[in-house]
């Protein structure tokens, strides 16, 4: 099952409370969470190939973070270092953000409270609004963050989303 997408509009004053507020919504509803700027996200179809490869890594005990959820941040980010995928995470101030939310591989029975974890972060002070984010893609950023040139997309027929997404399958090639 694909995971649940919450785009959305946040202000985030405090970035430590934030992620904790994330953490006890996760394990409360038995869920993974993560959040991303969304001038990072190259549509759905690239969150859902990083759960699969974090998934992938997690069962090949080949993960590189214990936590899953930085796990998926790092395969989303296409990157092996946490402190250089944590530009892809919101941060303080006002985001165009999409909150992923799973249950895959988060409770013995790999079900969690996907509405309930949704519904308690629309609860959260930092929460604005829903805001449709993965429909307005930023090619400059993600072309920069991604480090994919100008020469490789004329060379191609293939989207910036599906470039993207092979940057996240070689983070998988090049363990």
């Amino acid at each position: 099952m694909d995971p649940e997408l919450l785009e959305c509009r946040l202000a985030v004053d405090d970035l430590d409370a934030f992620v904790t507020d994330l953490g006890e919504i996760s394990e409360r509803h038995g869920v993974t969470i993560q959040a991303f700027d969304a001038r990072y996200v190259a549509g759905q179809q690239h969150l859902q190939r990083t759960v699969e490869f974090a998934d992938r890594a997690i069962d090949r005990g080949e993960n590189v973070a214990r936590d899953r959820a930085v796990e998926i941040l790092l395969y989303a980010a296409g990157r092996r270092q946490i402190d250089q995928a944590l530009e892809m995470g919101v941060s303080e101030g006002e985001t165009r953000a999409v909150v992923l939310i799973d249950h895959a591989g988060s409770t013995e029975n790999g079900r969690g409270d996907l509405e309930a974890a949704r519904e308690a972060i629309t609860e959260l002070e930092t929460f604005v609004e829903p805001e449709p984010t993965l429909d307005d893609t930023d090619e400059e950023t993600l072309q920069s963050f991604f480090d994919i040139t100008g020469a490789e997309r004329a060379a191609t027929d293939a989207s910036l989303g599906a470039l993207v997404r092979e940057r996240v399958a070689l983070l998988e090639v090049e363990k």
